[in-house]
């Protein structure tokens, strides 16, 4: 594509002495060459940018900054970026319509005509599969689950019993949706389990990732509603509700019957206990331990949690304490000889 394409194709804006560069394909700023396009989105890669041997860079309207890649100005260099990548990358892996004679599908399985059913899948009775929903190789749907339109669910999930997964759900591989919440009462010296009898639901528009974990409610439902988004290694427990549009990151852990509300951010690592509430658009840093309710829009970090400014000026006065320590000790040496 030539710079003059792909500006029309992102609505944006190149110099017209530079359109007529010939791109061969996307690249990140350091791993850029000629014939490459990169994007500049933050200005902590603004090294990155300086020293780039790409032949075009995508930047935010307004960046000045001169560099011997061509320039094309957009509204957000990321997305745009997304688009050229869309553009360049080889056709996706056709998943035609129609069961694998190796799966098993049991008789009162409803399988709609488009929906793909790989090699070795079992399909449970009583199961429904929407419209142009792909069930990869050897993944289980258990019995009475339910899976609607335009779903992908890759190779090896498990997606158990009475489940309800809604339209254009990802579940990637080694996802485990409705295992046993982890319920114990202790008896006579002894574990007794509690027997894990809810569901989980799955609403529109959800991706899960690889090895995450959601178990069933003890009853009623484990819920993660609309446009949520869980990285690999998340383990949701019993009877947890995740808000719409929230995103949660890789080996986060969300303890029994807590609330999470829309929008909001679970960094990486961070755990919480159960019955607790997170109000929406809250953000949890890395790595924190999260204990008490939160309000709409708090930022904490830490474990305990606090809020993200008490943390960072106590994290540096931590910082300072080896100067501290030494200060205090040629104090001491004085007083001690005077």
């Amino acid at each position: 594509m030539t710079l003059r394409e792909i500006a029309g194709l992102v609505s944006g804006h190149v110099n017209p002495d530079r359109e007529s560069i010939e791109i061969h394909g996307p690249a990140s700023l350091v791993e850029a060459g000629p014939g490459d396009i990169a994007f500049f989105g933050n200005a902590k890669y603004l090294a990155a940018l300086r020293a780039t041997q790409a032949s075009a860079v995508l930047v935010p309207h307004g960046c000045g900054e001169e560099i011997p890649a061509a320039r094309i100005w957009v509204d957000n260099p990321s997305a745009a970026f997304a688009k050229i990548l869309a553009h360049f990358a080889p056709e996706p892996v056709a998943h035609p319509a129609g069961v694998h004679p190796t799966a098993v599908v049991a008789g009162s399985a409803q399988i709609d005509s488009t929906a793909h059913v790989g090699a070795g899948v079992v399909i449970e009775a009583g199961t429904r599969i929407g419209a142009r929903t792909v069930i990869a190789a050897q993944s289980f749907i258990g019995h009475h689950t339910t899976v609607g339109a335009d779903c992908f669910i890759h190779p090896r999930v498990t997606v158990r019993e009475r489940c309800k997964l809604g339209d254009r759900v990802h579940l990637q591989s080694g996802a485990v949706i409705g295992s046993d919440g982890f319920g114990y009462e202790l008896q006579d010296g002894r574990h007794v389990k509690i027997p894990q009898t809810g569901i989980v639901q799955i609403d529109d528009d959800v991706e899960i990732g690889a090895n995450t974990t959601i178990d069933r409610a003890r009853f009623g439902r484990t819920w993660i509603q609309t446009g949520a988004k869980i990285d690999n290694l998340v383990q949701i427990a019993h009877n947890v509700r995740v808000g719409a549009h929230s995103i949660i990151c890789s080996q986060a852990g969300v303890s029994g019957s807590t609330r999470i509300g829309s929008y909001v951010t679970l960094a990486g690592q961070v755990g919480l206990v159960g019955h607790i509430e997170v109000g929406d658009r809250a953000i949890v840093a890395a790595q924190t331990g999260l204990s008490r309710n939160l309000k709409a829009g708090e930022v904490v970090c830490g474990s305990p949690a606090r809020p993200i400014q008490d943390w960072k000026e106590q994290a540096a006065q931590v910082n300072r304490l080896g100067r501290l320590y030494d200060r205090v000790k040629r104090l001491e040496e004085k007083l001690n000889h005077g």
